[in-house]
């Protein structure tokens, strides 16, 4: 490494500081043991026709594991980045990206927490908040996935047609990463939180950064979820006006529940899920990303 790129990244505090250690270092089988039992509605998408399977992604102080998956036969796919739930990268987030690929996409999901811990061993929400996701930086997830967008772009993607979804925690970085990279063409977030005390980790929420969106977000929200107050919608839904974002727009689905597409979990729902799934197509094709 010469000195100036050693001393570039010296200077950012997320790299240097976790600069030696990668807790994850592979990604995990199957799913998460907090979201044990498994539904027997759980959809399993297959790889005929694809090419599916783990990756590596380098990034400033190493490399973090990603699952991809495209069409077997072609070039310059168009590109979905696919954020990780709470829960990490495990089966469902995997096959969300083959269902992506089946549809002509490359689709990436890098480990989001690979810095700071490995939650498919963690039984319960709490732990896993506790011990990886709150040391979790925004700035890192931003930078890890500007990294996966490099690595698409060298691996039959076309970044010119990019688009980012995300679930759960993953559908707050939704918005974030939508107000982060100016070449992004659409965005859609699953039931991701939208307010939020400012932190270290977390200085900004989606609602801090409504006026900054430089692409139109499909907001997908539960009307029963528990965690998400509509209170907390509407303000989204006040801050875009206010910004004059008039092609981000969020769907509420008044009897759906957080979780309403995860159909490995009690909390999915068939009719919602598809509903939201086909606005997405949708939203993507519309704004360029097809």
């Amino acid at each position: 490494m010469n000195d100036l790129l050693h001393d570039t990244l010296s200077l950012d505090p997320v790299v240097d500081h976790n600069r030696r250690q990668f807790f994850v270092t592979k990604l995990a089988a199957g799913f998460a043991l907090a979201v044990q039992p498994v539904s027997a509605q759980t959809i399993t998408t297959d790889t005929d026709g694809l090419t599916a399977g783990e990756v590596k992604i380098p990034v400033g102080d190493g490399s973090i594991p990603a699952y991809r998956a495209m069409p077997a036969k072609g070039n310059r796919f168009p590109v979905v980045l696919v954020v990780q739930e709470i829960f990490g990268v495990h089966e469902h987030i995997k096959d969300i990206c083959r269902r992506f690929a089946k549809r002509g996409y490359l689709a990436v999901a890098p480990e989001m927490y690979a810095r700071q811990g490995d939650v498919a061993g963690l039984t319960n929400i709490q732990e896993i908040i506790s011990k990886v996701v709150s040391k979790v930086p925004d700035k890192q997830v931003m930078a890890d996935l500007d990294a996966a967008v490099a690595w698409a772009a060298k691996n039959k993607g076309n970044t010119a047609k990019l688009a980012v979804t995300g679930f759960c925690w993953g559908g707050r970085i939704v918005w974030l990463y939508s107000a982060h990279n100016p070449k992004l063409k659409a965005g859609a977030a699953w039931y991701g939180r939208l307010v939020g005390q400012p932190g270290e980790m977390t200085p900004k929420h989606p609602v801090d950064v409504a006026a900054g969106l430089n692409a139109p977000v499909l907001g997908l929200y539960g009307g029963k979820d528990q965690g998400i107050p509509l209170d907390t919608v509407e303000k989204m839904r006040a801050a875009l006006k206010a910004a004059g974002k008039t092609s981000s727009e969020i769907i509420v689905y008044p009897d759906a529940q957080h979780g309403f597409h995860a159909d490995y979990r009690p909390s999915y729902g068939k009719q919602d899920a598809d509903d939201a799934f086909r606005r997405l197509l949708d939203h993507f094709k519309k704004n360029g990303v097809a």
